[in-house]
């Protein structure tokens, strides 16, 4: 009697997997819909090559798996995949024709809370007001998408790429997202990580607002307005990401705090290499700013900030600081890297022999009055500047380096990478497309 027990208690503990299906679905109106009715938990559907017929919503454990070849269309209303069951595989479809409802955020696949374990691979998700909206629905992988949005004249009008909100466990990955308003908006999540995407004409390649304990890292950001916008975070790992030709910053820390910046590229940014405000207790560290018109603006009492191993190359003006006291930029008998320092390592330890200061007394003069800028020539803002290096009593508070490194950090860019990198900044999106920003995107944050 044990034994029939044993085997019956053996039976109904096998994965679904065992029992699964594999089901043709033919490139007719209506095959689909019937193919998901009439499927059993664990089924695998293959989509024929060609369009198939949507919306469609996903109840229950299955994977639709297009080949690379099958176009899943909606109607131009609502979302063209709903997902609300748990253990759901979408991999391989084309996926168009969502709706334009920002407020039921219209979407290419749209997850909603009750659903989980849910993976999404190998799609082309175009044209759609959103790619994909991940709303509540937790350990969710989103792997190896192409995501293109929509090109409305008013950026604020287009959808995110990819849009987390309060989905804990989300991993993002291998994504490339183009067009559209932010690439990878988070919004009141945790737990989340964000990895080796690439993202190109958007707003924003990476938004984060009160997302916690989570990890952006080797994500490649060009020719965006802004590459990585990271507000009212905490404990955050932000590793190995670039920022490449971006228009207005690289990395901006709005009250983020007891967060990691290390190994970052910013290159060539028209304004920021990274502004920091009111952000405390984050370690920026082996990061390389370069090119950029400010290498780092550093405002709004930001305080307790690690700087080290920084590289700060050929920036126009390299920190903007405005303070009445010193604060020290290195940690633990290591500094950063000035381009503009002209330094002496007669002990040839790695650390120069004199400290830097990035700024003197008419940068804090040309910043609070730029017209005084028509005298940079004159013999007084020369009498000053010699005054300075003659008699240091006179300098005020800002930024001090005491240990200068003699190299900078190297971080080596892709070829492909390189020429999307001179392709945006030769012809950016917001000078070809002429996209519309009466209200500026940053200038509400």
């Amino acid at each position: 009697m044990l034994r029939p027990v044993m085997m019956f208690l053996g039976l109904i503990a096998m994965p679904l997997q065992v029992f699964a299906a594999s089901q043709s679905v033919p490139s007719i109106d209506g095959a689909l819909f019937a193919a998901i009715a009439g499927a059993s938990p664990g089924d695998v559907l293959l989509l024929d090559p060609g369009p198939h017929q949507g919306p469609i919503t996903l109840d229950k454990p299955i994977t639709i798996d297009g080949q690379g070849k099958a176009n899943v269309y909606g109607d131009k209303t609502g979302s063209v995949i709903t997902v609300t069951g748990t253990d759901i595989a979408i991999r391989g479809l084309k996926i168009t024709g969502s709706g334009s409802s920002h407020e039921t955020i219209d979407s290419g696949i749209q997850l909603h809370r009750t659903a989980a374990r849910v993976l999404i691979e190998n799609n082309h998700i175009l044209g759609n007001l959103y790619g994909i909206d991940i709303h509540g629905a937790k350990n969710v992988t989103v792997l190896a998408n192409t995501i293109v949005g929509r090109r409305d004249h008013r950026m604020n009008s287009r959808g995110n790429g990819i849009y987390v909100w309060n989905a804990p466990g989300t991993l993002v990955e291998r994504n490339d997202i183009r067009l559209g308003r932010d690439g990878i908006f988070v919004n009141t999540s945790k737990r989340g990580i964000f990895r080796g995407n690439l993202m190109r004409d958007l707003r924003f390649a990476v938004h984060y607002m009160y997302a916690h304990d989570s990890e952006i890292s080797a994500n490649i950001s060009v020719g965006n307005h802004l590459g990585f916008a990271l507000m009212y975070s905490d404990r955050i790992t932000v590793r190995d990401n670039m920022s490449l030709a971006d228009r207005d910053q690289g990395l901006m820390l709005n009250y983020t705090n007891k967060s990691d910046l290390v190994g970052n590229l910013v290159r060539g940014t028209g304004g920021k290499c990274l502004f920091i405000y009111n952000a405390h207790r984050n370690l920026i560290g082996d990061n390389r700013f370069e090119g950029c018109g400010i290498g780092i603006h550093f405002t709004a009492g930001s305080e307790r900030n690690a700087m080290v191993g920084n590289a700060f190359i050929a920036n126009q003006t390299q920190v903007k600081y405005v303070g009445t006291r010193d604060v020290e930029w290195s940690f633990d008998g290591r500094g950063n890297f000035w381009s503009d320092h002209p330094v002496f390592d007669l002990d040839r330890n790695g650390i120069a022999d004199s400290r830097f200061r990035p700024n003197d007394l008419m940068d804090h003069i040309l910043w609070s009055q730029p017209a005084a800028g028509m005298l940079l020539g004159s013999p007084a803002v020369q009498l000053i500047r010699w005054s300075q290096a003659h008699f240091p009593a006179t300098l005020p508070g800002g930024v001090v380096d005491s240990f200068p490194l003699m190299k900078p950090i190297e971080i080596r860019v892709p070829e492909e990478i390189t020429s999307l990198e001179l392709a945006a900044r030769a012809n950016p999106v917001w000078l070809r497309e002429r996209t519309e920003n009466v209200s500026d995107p940053l200038a509400s944050h």
